[in-house]
């Protein structure tokens, strides 16, 4: 066993591990099942691969998120590490080459999306290769009561049947005390340990702002707070308004989404990431695996559905351990919205029951067939040709989803890869005959280590700028060349996918666990409370969120805007006697109202002058009349 100190030096640079870090992965190298809760940007993905690359052997990482899968990936190949990953979208000729690579060749890693740990090409495979862990990321995902529960994180169960011996690693950012023991009965921890660290992030200051206009309060906190910032939106369309107001503005911002291209959304994550541009203003598909530890403010302008996402959202900032903040602005209509949401989405079964027997008309999938295919699926079309309410559509799917009908891959990326399929003195002789290609090819092998024995994921973008060329021509080159071939180039594939785990059923035939259901719509019902109970707390924000998280014993910030509040409407001696003697001066030439006396004391502190007053009330040194008149007794 390589000692995980030198690993660490030799791939990351890093002297010593982060606080929980080495004790997360001694546990692993133990054999101990362990679940690990370490907040937002506490270095999860370090914990399961350091273990991996001290053990010989590979480690199995169940991932929900492609693009999270990707960019893993090819951060670990930049580094000499070999690894792969398999996930919706992939052609089984893809599948094929990638299980024979990391079966037979020198890899570390394989990346797998939950569904594909069942399918039969993977669980052929799986006995020739010699598996050191299983590490489960966002391990939320598997507990119905969590708030992001995905019905394929329960396959992972049956991985465990067939390695029975291999420890297994869950990480997530959140789970309150029900979801954290959900998890470990759901991956048969024999032994659950957990192991996780305070919610509270002590440098990071909570605030909430009730506000008529909400543009107006937050170009006021992006133009006091220096340094880069993240507005998260509820809807694309709003990022684009927001994005483009702080612009006319003279802020340096600009919008991210999911409705994108990968290279509009590549070239607005890097610019933000460089500092080239300062604010980012996107809707929760940003973030995630995004390092950039010196995010000074995080703005939420709507109420996220729960507090574990605004916990996760908002933590993205300050992770280099420096002054940050994290605003929530919201009027009372966001609350009324917010207490009503359960009611879209949560259809009833009837509603479901007809969007059901819509889809399947819409792919025109014959009765009792359809099993694990998968269909490229265009959602706006669907809606559109069928009249269907979108919002509801798209949670009536997501219930079909839960209840194990179908997966739903709102973008089921599939990025380019290529691999050479030639000798190197055939390389050799064509580059001779054709040395237009030349610069491509030379290019390529320098830019991506192991690209001529392995499939490597590859960017059109990155290959034009280096060649001064478009993305186009550097695609048109790539077929050409595969035409030849020297070379096996599959572009990416970006289309949305509905991939059907049971066969399609007529309408009146459709089944669902309706007890799980409406338990899951409770669980929501709870949730939403618990975050419009944030917005309205009077006491420390930290506190409310660490205890919501199980963290009871946890102390007050004394930097969240309800902590500062308190400390500046403390009274001492001196400002009492000081205040009580502006009172009486004011007092002795007549009697005043309250607002009067709040216009003559305008320099001092309104809830300071009011404590006094209350004081001096009760001591019967001044006395109140029937019409408001405030004067000495």
């Amino acid at each position: 066993m390589t000692e995980i100190h030198s690993i660490l030096q030799q791939y990351w640079g890093f002297e010593d591990f982060r606080p929980l870090q080495k004790e997360i992965i001694d546990s692993a190298l133990e054999g101990k099942d362990t679940l690990a809760l370490l907040p937002t940007g506490g270095g999860k993905s370090i914990c399961f691969q350091v273990p991996a690359l001290a053990l010989d052997g590979i480690c199995i990482v169940i991932s929900p998120l492609i693009a999270l899968m990707k960019d893993q990936v090819e951060n670990l190949n930049k580094k000499g590490i070999l690894a792969a990953a398999i996930y919706s979208g992939m052609s089984r000729r893809q599948i094929v080459q990638t299980l024979k690579n990391v079966a037979y060749g020198p890899y570390k890693f394989l990346y797998v999306s939950p569904e594909r740990l069942e399918t039969s090409l993977f669980l052929e495979y799986l006995p020739a290769m010699h598996v050191n862990l299983i590490a489960v990321d966002e391990a939320h995902c598997i507990s119905q009561w969590g708030y992001d529960f995905r019905p394929s994180y329960l396959r992972i169960a049956s991985l465990r049947d067939h390695l029975p011996n291999v420890p297994v690693l869950a990480l997530t950012a959140s789970a309150t005390e029900e979801v954290q023991k959900d998890i470990c009965k759901q991956l048969q921890f024999k032994t659950p340990h957990i192991i996780r660290q305070s919610f509270e992030r002590k440098n990071l200051s909570y605030s909430v702002f009730n506000v008529d206009s909400r543009l107006n309060k937050l170009a006021d906190i992006l133009s006091k707070v220096p340094g880069t910032a993240i507005v998260y939106c509820k809807s694309r369309r709003r990022t684009v308004e927001i994005a483009s107001l702080l612009q006319m503005h003279g802020f340096s911002a600009q919008h991210y989404h999911a409705g994108l291209t990968n290279e509009e959304r590549a070239q607005s994550q890097q610019g933000w990431i460089e500092n080239k541009i300062k604010i980012i203003v996107c809707t929760n598909a940003f973030g995630m695996g995004i390092d950039k530890p010196d995010v000074r403010v995080v703005v939420h302008v709507d109420i996220p559905d729960c507090l574990e996402n605004y916990y996760q959202e908002a933590g993205r900032a300050g992770r280099d351990g420096k002054k940050s903040y994290a605003v929530l602005l919201h009027d009372e209509r966001d609350i009324q919205e917010l207490s009503e949401l359960h009611t879209k989405r949560f259809p009833s079964f009837e509603q479901i029951r007809d969007v059901y027997y819509a889809l399947v008309n819409f792919l025109q999938i014959p009765a009792y067939s359809g099993l694990d295919m998968s269909y490229t699926f265009r959602y706006e079309t669907f809606v559109k040709n069928f009249k269907l309410d979108s919002f509801l559509s798209l949670y009536a799917l997501k219930a079909l989803e839960q209840d194990g009908w179908i997966d739903y891959n709102e973008k089921s990326f599939t990025p380019s890869t290529v691999v050479f399929t030639t000798s190197k003195r055939q390389l050799y002789d064509f580059e001779r005959i054709h040395p237009e290609y030349e610069p491509l090819l030379t290019t390529m092998l320098r830019t991506y280590g192991g690209i001529f024995d392995y499939p490597s994921f590859v960017s059109e973008q990155l290959l034009g700028r280096l060649l001064r060329k478009h993305e186009d021509e550097i695609k048109r080159l790539l077929k050409e060349i595969t035409a030849y071939h020297i070379i096996q180039y599959n572009p990416q594939n970006d289309e949305p996918q509905i991939i059907f785990r049971r066969n399609r059923v007529p309408a009146n035939e459709l089944t669902m666990d309706l007890t799980a259901y409406n338990k899951r719509k409770e669980t929501f019902i709870r949730r939403a409370k618990t975050m419009i109970d944030y917005t309205r707390c009077i006491h420390c924000r930290s506190s409310f969120i660490n205890q919501y998280f199980g963290d009871k014993d946890s102390s007050e910030c004394g930097v969240c805007d309800n902590c500062l509040r308190q400390k500046s409407s403390i009274l001492k001696a001196e400002e009492f006697e000081q205040i009580t003697a502006v009172i009486i001066k004011h007092l002795s030439d007549s009697s005043l109202t309250l607002a009067e006396l709040m216009l003559k004391v305008d320099n001092m502190n309104k809830e300071k002058v009011q404590k006094t007053l209350q004081f001096m009330q009760r001591e019967q040194r001044v006395i109140i009349d029937p019409k408001g008149l405030i004067s000495l007794n």
